[in-house]
């Protein structure tokens, strides 16, 4: 944003550079940790959930109740923002990020551990529900968390480049998911994986609680947050008004909550339906080998590790919005285009569609964590920044992979895919529009 609200504290001693890094470092570890364990349940779903945990008379009936209960997540989502907001906002950045990791670490590891239909019977999907929406929680809290640890401990000048460390543990979760899913399928035969062999990469959850147990032991609580909470303590207001980031945020800028979740929804929808759907959709209907399709979301993905801090940084010079709405018009450019490529049922038209995609999903998110942080005040901006992003999860990424199948299923045709991506384009260059006129009229 061109005016962008204050996030450094000036009354409190400038961090070292030495702990501005240590800070980053960890920030970033606990969103690639969080997004992993994510990750992992939606690869689940396309490849095997459906099968063990929700038997149907067809492959899409299944696979609809897999992808039904990956969106659970998302749906819980909001629920963890505002929880985690509101505590973050009131008692700290810090201990909310150690929960979210505890629960997202804890449910994780029970999804690996859960028996299937065939051995529990109706508790396994249920149970299996309860565990997806603890995780949804989870990563509704984290976001917050980790993306204030770093944008409010970063230099001026530079917090775009500090909140892309965060926005990179997306493209990290998704390559390690892909990665161990690739060696558990190598490892193993189709019965095996389908048997025990899908269990393992969920058990990466127990690590995620010894990095939950170093963030609380280790890294201290964001200057602007103690800076905020002085503030707090020395205005001459009521009690409850001073202590309800929530309510301040539905009284005075729930439209900036919206036009926050309604810019960055095509994002989120288009990312799972390349990492999940495009999965289910080529290995099932275009009969891809499943391996390949792995490989090529794998290779993908790395791509973000680069283009996700040079659209941040970029955006640092001349300014978020302008880079956020470039990727914006890419998405709705080359919507129709990818999938033409996806359905010649080539892996190299299959790379390069969900490449060139990727790239335009970078230059949004490399400057989005920023963007978000500086459309509300220190003291509400956990709860404010949380729930745009979780609003923009619910209506794009967790129902894309679902409605993706739906459309399929209806149409036969996947330009009804591309068309919903050109919807959701439209309606985020909008609400960037009106974003772009508020800043300027401030």
């Amino acid at each position: 944003m061109d005016t962008p609200a204050q996030l450094t504290d000036s009354a409190s001693p400038a961090p070292t550079d030495r702990h501005r890094r240590k800070v980053a470092t960890a920030a970033a570890l606990a969103s690639a940790v969080e997004w992993y364990d994510y990750f992992v349940f939606g690869i689940a779903a396309a490849l095997v959930l459906g099968d063990l945990y929700f038997p149907a008379g067809s492959s899409s009936a299944g696979v609809l109740a897999a992808f039904a209960t990956f969106a659970v997540g998302f749906l819980a989502r909001p629920v963890g923002g505002v929880i985690a907001g509101q505590l973050g906002d009131k008692h700290g950045r810090k201990p909310m990020l150690v929960l979210a990791l505890t629960l997202m670490g804890i449910a994780t590891a029970g999804i690996g551990l859960l028996p299937t239909y065939e051995t529990i019977g109706i508790a396994a999907p249920v149970l299996l529900v309860l565990l997806r929406v603890v995780q949804g929680i989870a990563v509704g809290a984290q976001w917050g968390g980790a993306m204030l640890m770093a944008t409010e401990y970063a230099p001026e000048g530079k917090r775009g480049l500090y909140g892309s460390l965060v926005q990179l543990g997306v493209p990290i979760g998704v390559v390690t998911a892909n990665t161990v899913f690739l060696v558990a399928g190598s490892v193993t035969t189709d019965a095996t994986f389908a048997s025990w062999g899908w269990r393992v990469p969920f058990f990466v959850g127990f690590l995620v609680l010894a990095l939950a147990w170093y963030i609380h032991t280790r890294v201290e609580e964001t200057p602007a947050f103690r800076e905020a909470e002085r503030a707090l303590a020395e205005q001459e207001k009521s009690e409850s008004e001073a202590r309800s980031p929530l309510r301040s945020i539905l009284r005075n800028h729930l439209g900036t909550v919206f036009l926050a979740g309604g810019s960055f929804a095509v994002n989120t929808a288009t990312f799972y339906i390349i990492i999940t759907g495009v999965l289910d959709y080529s290995t099932r209907t275009l009969e891809m080998e499943r391996s390949s399709v792995l490989a090529v979301s794998l290779g993908v993905s790395v791509t973000q590790l680069v283009m996700i801090p040079a659209a941040a940084a970029l955006s640092d010079r001349i300014g978020r919005l302008r880079i956020y709405a470039a990727g914006a018009i890419g998405l709705l450019v080359w919507a129709v285009p990818m999938f033409l490529l996806i359905d010649t049922a080539s892996l190299v038209w299959l790379a390069v569609g969900t490449f060139v995609t990727s790239c335009f999903l970078s230059i949004m998110y490399g400057p989005q964590a920023a963007l978000f942080a500086e459309l509300f005040t220190a003291e509400m901006r956990y709860t404010g920044a949380s729930l745009g992003y979780q609003i923009a999860a619910v209506l794009g990424g967790g129902l894309a992979p679902f409605v993706m199948v739906l459309l399929l299923e209806a149409t036969g045709t996947s330009m009804s895919v591309a068309g919903y991506i050109i919807g959701l384009a439209v309606i985020a260059l909008i609400s960037i529009k009106v974003l772009a006129t508020r800043a300027a009229a401030r």
